[in-house]
């Protein structure tokens, strides 16, 4: 009875069990709902290739996206104050923070790195929206910081990748106080005489949109990101009146002047090129052999 129990009954139902399916090898695209086979939709750079929706990439692809050959160095960032308003709303802060560090494998929401964009050195600060939604923080902004000190340095273009709902809440004002130290980043660029570039994907609202995110020599956008302060609602709540059609999306703020330029994902490393070449035209030879 054993035998037949433990062997040749998981035999049989070894040939007619149904193989498990991973559930995470398709996806429902939030634009037309098609669904998305996993190894099709990486391949297409995480677009839709029936509606041509951006959905959210990680820090990894965009850095992989944008930098020569996928090469790029990370850049460490200066520790902060973990938790300095001993903060717990469900839960405490320092636990939420311990599980999206494990979650991410990232310290906070903005991660720096340089490499070569086209031949010449570059500087990246991306935000990271997996992690407590992009939102910024002091750690945030110290990385904008470290990245604003790491341009001027090295005499190279500094890249600001948005992804944010916003200031973080669990920091109560000492999150507000970014928006002028991420300010005074960028001036430092500025001052050096050179290029800030900024590249707002879906969605960058709050705090970030209301500092540094929108004080880019040259602002590019995603097709369909969602660009704003306030939410749409709150703003028909306040105003008492029904928004324009596409409101707060990439497209309408192209129209009315707020943003530069709308680029598909496909030609985003390209664009950069050129806006690198354009801007900053010398090689920056004397950076090259820069270690953070």
């Amino acid at each position: 009875m054993n035998w037949l129990t433990n062997f040749v009954r998981p035999k049989i139902q070894a040939l007619i069990r149904r193989p498990e399916i991973p559930d995470n090898l398709w996806m429902k695209c939030p634009g037309c709902e098609h669904m998305l086979f996993h190894r099709d939709l990486l391949e297409n750079l995480s677009v839709c290739h029936h509606c041509q929706h951006h959905l959210r990439i990680g820090i990894k692809e965009r850095f992989e996206l944008l930098f020569d050959d996928k090469k790029y160095t990370e850049v460490e960032v200066p520790k902060v104050t973990s938790d300095p308003l001993k903060f717990k709303d469900s839960k405490k802060y320092t636990d939420r923070l311990k599980d999206y560090r494990q979650k991410t494998d990232r310290e906070d929401s903005v991660t720096v790195a340089y490499g070569h964009i086209g031949g010449q050195i570059a500087v990246i600060a991306a935000f990271n929206f997996s992690f407590m939604g992009g939102s910024m923080g002091m750690a945030a902004g110290q990385a904008l910081l470290k990245a604003s000190d790491l341009a001027v340095k090295t005499n190279s273009p500094l890249i600001v990748v948005t992804a944010s709902g916003g200031a973080r809440m669990q920091e109560g004002i000492l999150s507000l106080m970014q928006m002028p130290r991420t300010i005074i980043a960028v001036e430092k660029v500025k001052e050096a005489g050179l290029p800030y570039i900024t590249l707002l994907t879906d969605p960058t609202t709050g705090g970030v949109s209301a500092s540094f995110a929108m004080l880019g020599d040259i602002a590019i956008s995603e097709p369909g990101a969602i660009i704003g302060f306030a939410g749409a609602r709150v703003i028909e709540e306040t105003i008492r009146q029904k928004l324009p059609e596409g409101f707060q999306k990439a497209e309408y703020l192209l129209e009315h002047g707020m943003i530069d330029m709308v680029v598909h994902r496909h030609k985003l490393r390209e664009t950069f090129i050129n806006l690198l070449q354009m801007l900053s035209p010398q090689k920056r030879a004397a950076s090259a052999g820069y270690v953070a």
